[in-house]
């Protein structure tokens, strides 16, 4: 680093504000269902680089009692997910839980800053530690130094940085299509039994139990080994990359194991690209595994077709299942997902017809989103490698082209 880097508090490279939300109860029904972007703490952390995803929408009396942030604008959050950010691509508005940052032209780029607040999340966090609920608040934030080079220099770094975010969001946005439109050919041939030649097709059973002849109701456990997770030792874990990662409940979604570890597991405990995951504690993630050979830990559970089933089969299969058992299992504190639960779980499985249906024209997809999900799992743990490197000047960018080349 050479001595064009320099250090400065946020508010001295742009404009730092809390948003607003003054009316109480904040939940008051009347202030939403407008066409005002609400963004909460949630859909900042589900945010990769730009912010356009929302759950909610304010009308115009929730504009009046809010603020309307326009784009370019960064949103950190300072409370329940701390010292995330992402930046905004359109007009919205947010509460005072998170914060809003628009770069003085001159002297900061917005993106640069974004990276710059991603080096500094765990010591954000770290200071954000109360006795009751964490918070960052906007007076700690400003006590943090933000090192930055010359405009240029930083317009440079995040170039390289962004290159691979885009990357990341074009591959999430196909791979959001194809589960679409793999979801979609299921239902309509699975769920609504409109598969080809259901015209001649004979039925049995009642309304509510009514199968194509030839289907049946089994259990999980015909259609897939369930694997449980091993109890690996948390104190043994390590983020240096000793070891073979250990997949979380946290990790089934992020396809990147936050964890490894030297600890060894049983064999069928060892996970591979394809597999499917399920988290069993709080939210029952189901997701496909792309992040390489790594240990299934405890609260993970697999499943892993028989060798007649298609995946994407099952995968569309228990997904409505779980998600029924999520919204009814509720837990002195958390939901818990049992293998009780597992072993009781009753799936629809076609006849020999609707089997091949689903492995000519499902299967192909599940591979399709696997190789984007692998090829966004690397494109993660390179930018990752990256970003300390270029934040903190030891990589040289006064010839960027070869480092945006890599990201291509």
């Amino acid at each position: 680093m050479n001595g064009e880097w320099k250090a400065f508090k946020l508010d001295e490279l742009g404009f730092v504000g809390r948003g607003k939300s003054r009316h109480r109860p904040r939940n008051d029904p009347r202030l939403y269902g407008g066409r005002y972007p609400f963004f909460q703490t949630g859909d900042v952390k589900a945010a990769e680089l730009y912010l356009r995803e929302h759950e909610a929408t304010y009308n115009e009396l929730g504009l009046a009692q809010s603020k309307l942030w326009q784009p370019g604008t960064l949103c950190i959050t300072i409370a329940a997910n701390i010292a995330e950010s992402a930046i905004l691509t359109i007009p919205g508005c947010f509460p005072d839980s998170v914060v809003g940052f628009v770069a003085d032209p001159n002297l900061a780029d917005t993106k640069f800053i974004k990276y710059r607040l991603d080096t500094l999340k765990l010591a954000m966090q770290a200071a954000s530690l109360g006795t009751t609920q964490d918070n960052l608040s906007l007076d700690k934030l400003l006590r943090f130094d933000f090192l930055v080079p010359p405009l240029p220099t930083q317009q440079r770094i995040a170039a390289i940085l962004s290159a691979y975010d885009d990357l990341l969001q074009n591959n999430t946005r196909r791979i959001a299509i194809l589960e679409e439109m793999a979801r979609r050919l299921y239902e309509e041939w699975f769920v609504h039994f409109r598969f080809p030649g259901h015209e001649e097709a004979e039925f049995d059973g009642d309304e509510e139990e009514r199968l194509p002849k030839g289907w049946a109701r089994t259990g999980l456990y015909d259609v897939a080994d369930v694997v449980y997770g091993h109890p690996f030792k948390s104190g043994l874990f390590n983020t240096d990359g000793q070891g073979l990662g250990v997949v979380r409940i946290r990790d089934v979604i992020a396809d990147r194991a936050s964890a490894s570890t030297t600890e060894e597991g049983k064999p069928q405990h060892r996970l591979s690209n394809g597999d499917i995951l399920v988290g069993m504690d709080g939210a029952f993630y189901l997701g496909r595994w792309a992040g390489g050979d790594a240990w299934l830990n405890q609260r993970v559970c697999c499943l892993r077709p028989k060798p007649w089933m298609p995946r994407h089969l099952l995968f569309q299969t228990v997904a409505s299942p779980i998600k029924r058992l999520e919204e009814t299992i509720v837990g002195t504190t958390v939901a818990h997902l049992s293998a009780r639960d597992m072993k009781q779980m009753q799936i629809v499985l076609p006849d020999q017809r609707g089997l091949d249906l689903a492995m000519k024209h499902l299967e192909p997809s599940y591979g399709q989103i696997l190789t984007l999900k692998r090829k966004n799992a690397n494109l993660h743990a390179q930018r990752d490698m990256l970003l300390p490197k270029l934040i903190s000047g030891e990589i040289d960018v006064s010839g960027a082209e070869e480092l945006l080349e890599a990201a291509e």
